[in-house]
C-alpha cells in the first residue's frame, strides 16, 4: 500500500508541475488550470493522509483504502473530462456561429464592392 501511495504522490506532484509549467508557457488558460490544480492537490492530500483515506473508504463502504482513493481519483477526473467536453461543445457552437456571421459580412462586403444594393 505504501508503494501505491508513493506513486500517487509522485503522480500528483508531476501533474501539479505540468499544469504550472503549462500555465507559465501559455499552453493552458488560467481558468482551466484551476480545476486541474485542485484535482492534483486533492490527489496529493489523499495520498499523504492515511486517516483521511481510511475515512473516505469507510464512508464508501470499501475495505481496502487505496481502492477508495482510486475511485475518488477516477470520479474527480471523470468530472474534469466532462467539464472539458462541455467547454469543447460550447467552443464548437461558437465557432459555427462565428463562421456564419463571417459569411454574412463577406456577402455584404462583396455586394458593396460590386455596387449592387443588397436586399
Amino acid at each position: 500500500m505504501d508503494r501505491l501511495l508513493n506513486i500517487l504522490t509522485l503522480t500528483s506532484g508531476l501533474l501539479l508541475l505540468l499544469v504550472l509549467f503549462s500555465v507559465r508557457r501559455a499552453h493552458i488558460r488560467v481558468e482551466y488550470s484551476v480545476s486541474w490544480l485542485l484535482a492534483a492537490g486533492a490527489l496529493l492530500i489523499l495520498s499523504r493522509s492515511r486517516g483521511l483515506m481510511e475515512t473516505v473508504a469507510h464512508q464508501l463502504g470499501i475495505t481496502y483504502p487505496p481502492l477508495a482513493l482510486l475511485m475518488v481519483i477516477g470520479g474527480v477526473f471523470l468530472l474534469m473530462f466532462f467539464r472539458s467536453s462541455v467547454i469543447l461543445s460550447k467552443l464548437r457552437d461558437d465557432n459555427i456561429a462565428l463562421a456564419q456571421r463571417l459569411a454574412i459580412v463577406e456577402y455584404h462586403l462583396q455586394t458593396l464592392r460590386d455596387g449592387q444594393p443588397h436586399a
